[in-house]
């Protein structure tokens, strides 16, 4: 590291800014060349209150001297950058080379800085989801700082706007409204108003990409084609639409299809001809072969019936796709309800599925198809439970055979939906799995079978209803599970977002938690090694541990493969020690806290508790990285940073590089040596008119003795010189005259001495030797041309020429 400016020790309850620079292209290099990498780099050590406060931390940079590298700045985890044009408006987005200001911001600076903190998500009462009545499962989000649900509008026709955004934290809609917002195929930012070019499906399933954070997958139906759409919930954007086979056909005719469900990295839907879609998810082009032949009967396949919805729904067990079918009046064919299997092996039906299974008879249907699992939890088949009349499951295994149903609706009436259930394993090591259930005397409720247990959830109501959200009138559609809170989230037909404790059935979810990814290595970006010193704890803030139920809630802390390291204690006082946990076998964790509340009394609109995970370490850094200036009149870079934080404003210490001359700016230096030609002494010193001449008349210096010299150095540029000094044998009073002296660029310097003259006459030369400023060290003195003057006694000068 280069140009670390000596700073006195600040206050220690002051912050402190320290500033540095690498040389990225010449490392260690001093001085540096024209057009040099450096990475500037500012440490920050926060000395404010444990209480967090926002702090602010930027770098002005000159544009005559450097240029900033786009895409270079680098900010400590919890920060968030920004980039100015002016030095004075700074925007979220890298504005790259025009670039003439950085800074990082952090709304919750905490002392030390060596920490990551994420808020724990509130109690989610009930809330009015915008979504008209239809808004379907919802799909939760993660990131930016933000937990959202959002859901689509289903079976819906273009251009009714159907997406919806909900910010669990504050239990508002999001921002960037009005809600609904249009899906469309065109990739590009949310739109606004009734302009969907998109219909949505009868029961919406959806896939998470689990290479593109933010992004799912959805079956849609498009002006001409059935396929999959794409959001992109982080960007708030649409982000495509790829279809899969063409709308319309006889005498079999795609009106709508169900899915989607994933396998193998592939998308999968079902055309309401029974024909088995297919989308591979990391190229986003159709799968070989697709659309396959029906491996199930088709329903609602009219021609000229336009858009009718699949009545069915889909899912995957042991590799192989499952789809539901339940052929009603629109269908080409009465059959009774059915389940069929898809190999995508061998891009047929399953082995032992040459014929779909019948699930119920003709003029019975289904909303869901759905994995059955063992006690052990392996998938070993699949059911669709039937909607109309007495409540009614069917079953089988993967090679087709009968499977025992789930015992799980015996206490539900006739003429109750059932729609796919939310499957997870919870914390006891067991996977349940939670209908959504309404209709009838039924105005919305949920059912939940314990498959490790074979048997009805325990704990958990026969039919859990929802008293407590918009009167029991909820209408249920589907569940979304969130491992962090360990609550689930449910919308339904009544347009109503609530949450449900999946021990109890209760709502609101009294539970919250938080997961924090702490890599300390990722607040450094000077590329140095050591600045960890090791973990130290994790601590929930802001939160009074007398609403927490201790002995429910739990701590798991796990590693990048997602192993459990360690399960600590969570104490009183809200901490957790972690400086048992190795940093070098652990460089980076993830700590989750799993809270049972005893009350939500905590989180108010002023109050937001917090889990913070603090390792041991050196300050945290800002870098970004500059180019040096091609220019030869730039021969130092210099860089300050500031800020401020609780503690007040801050400056950092100045760092200064000088600029070592290339090859294209090497200073052009001249010496003229002149003799003065005046009789009077008077006039041959500084200041004086002389004239000054390269030879003295004859006889002149026999009158006066001495001979007067001028020595002018001139340098044309473009850079400066330094440690020059003048070689003059004959006259070494020129040299000491002159000693060691500098010469900016475009500058002169001029220099006297005399000789006493015992010899006439006498030729005298001079050279100047000098190197560039910022020579690196050990490069060597360059030597001017020569230049002489004669001074001329009784006899004639020729003699000395």
């Amino acid at each position: 590291m280069i140009g670390l400016a000596a700073t006195s020790a600040p206050a220690a309850d002051v912050s402190a800014l320290q500033k540095s620079a690498q040389n990225v292209t010449h490392p260690g290099s001093d001085p540096a060349d024209h057009s040099d990498v450096i990475n500037w780099v500012v440490g920050y050590t926060g000395n404010g209150s444990e209480s967090p406060a926002p702090a602010t931390i930027t770098d002005a940079i000159d544009p005559n001297a450097q240029t900033y590298v786009p895409d270079s700045l680098r900010v400590p985890p919890g920060w968030t950058p920004s980039w100015s044009t002016d030095g004075n408006t700074f925007q979220d987005t890298d504005t790259g080379t025009a670039t003439t200001a950085v800074r990082a911001s952090h709304p919750s600076a905490r002392q030390g800085g060596t920490d990551l903190g994420s808020p724990l998500l509130p109690p989610v009462r009930a809330v009015n989801a915008a979504t008209g009545g239809d808004g379907f499962t919802p799909i939760l989000y993660r990131g930016n700082g933000r937990v959202e649900a959002w859901s689509t509008f289903h079976h819906s026709n273009a251009p009714a706007a159907v997406l919806v955004c909900t910010d669990l934290s504050t239990g508002q809609l999001c921002s960037g409204g009005p809600w609904p917002k249009p899906l469309n195929t065109a990739a590009g930012p949310l739109g606004s108003g009734a302009t969907s070019d998109i219909s949505t499906t009868l029961t919406p399933q959806y896939v998470l990409d689990p290479d593109r954070p933010g992004v799912v997958y959805y079956a849609a139906l498009s002006a001409s084609a059935a396929g999959v759409g794409c959001l992109d919930m982080a960007a708030r954007a649409n982000c495509g639409f790829f279809p899969l086979v063409n709308r319309g056909g006889s005498p079999s005719s795609v009106n709508g299809l169900a899915g989607l469900v994933e396998t193998g990295g592939d998308l999968y839907g079902v055309a309401t001809t029974g024909q088995l879609l297919c989308l591979d998810m990391a190229s986003r082009t159709p799968c070989a072969g697709q659309p396959y032949d029906p491996v199930v009967t088709p329903n609602n396949d009219q021609p000229g019936a336009g858009h009718i919805d699949y009545q069915g729904s889909m899912t995957v067990a042991g590799g192989k796709v499952f789809a539901s079918s339940s052929p009603l009046s629109s269908s080409t064919g009465a059959h009774p309800t059915a389940l069929g299997c898809f190999d995508p092996a061998t891009q047929d039906s399953c082995a032992g599925w040459n014929t779909p299974r019948t699930v119920g008879a003709v003029g019975q249907y289904t909303y869901s198809a759905y994995t059955a699992y063992d006690t052990a939890g392996a998938a070993v088949g699949a059911c669709a439970t039937l909607t109309s009349g007495p409540v009614q499951t069917g079953c089988f295994t993967i090679d087709g055979s009968a499977l025992a149903a789930p015992n799980a609706f015996g206490s539900v009436p006739a003429g109750v939906l059932v729609f796919n259930p939310e499957t997870f394993t919870g914390g006891d090591g067991h996977r349940r799995s939670y209908f959504a259930i309404w209709g009838g005397s039924v105005p919305g409720a949920a059912v939940c079978y314990d498959w490790t247990a074979a048997a009805p959830c325990t704990g958990f109501p026969a039919i859990a209803t929802h008293p407590n959200v918009n009167g029991g009138q909820t209408r249920d559609y589907g569940y979304a599970w969130d491992a962090t809170t360990e609550c689930m989230f449910g919308l339904g037909d009544a347009g109503v977002l609530f949450s449900l404790d999946p021990a109890t059935g209760k709502s609101p979810c009294l539970r919250s938690g938080s997961a924090v990814r702490l890599t300390p290595s990722n607040f450094y970006c000077d590329g140095g090694t050591g600045h960890v010193q090791g973990y130290r704890n994790a601590r929930l803030a802001n939160i009074d541990m007398a609403n927490v139920h201790l002995g429910q809630s739990t701590v798991k802390v796990t590693g990048t493969d997602g192993a459990t390291i360690t399960t600590p204690g969570l104490a009183a006082d809200g901490t957790v020690d972690l400086s048992g946990v190795s940093v070098a076998a652990h460089p980076s964790i993830s700590v989750e806290v799993h809270l049972v509340l005893n009350d939500g009394g905590d989180f108010t609109g002023d109050n937001r508790p917090e889990l913070v995970v603090t390792f041991d370490g050196d300050p945290p850094q800002v870098c970004f990285k500059t180019t040096i200036s091609e220019k030869c009149t730039v021969t130092s870079v210099s860089n300050t940073a500031t800020g401020s934080d609780s503690t007040g404003a801050l400056t950092s210490n100045t760092v200064n590089l000088k600029v070592a001359p290339g090859p294209l700016c090497q200073p052009k230096v001249t010496v003229n040596k002149e003799v003065c030609a005046s009789t009077l002494a008077s006039k041959c010193g500084p200041g004086g008119g002389g004239k000054w001449v390269k030879e003295t008349p004859v006889g002149l210096l026999g009158v006066l003795g001495t001979a007067y010299w001028r020595i002018t150095v001139t340098n044309a540029g473009p850079v400066g010189i330094e440690k020059a000094t003048l070689d003059d044998h004959v006259a070494p009073s020129c040299e000491n005259a002159a000693g060691t002296f500098t010469l900016a660029a475009n500058q002169s310097k001029q220099f006297y001495c005399s000789t006493f003259l015992l010899v006439l006459p006498l030729k005298n030369t001079v050279t100047a030797s000098f190197k560039p400023v910022n020579s690196p060290h050990g490069t060597s003195p360059t030597t001017t041309k020569p230049s002489s003057a004669i001074a001329c006694g009784l006899v004639l000068c020729i003699l000395n020429k």
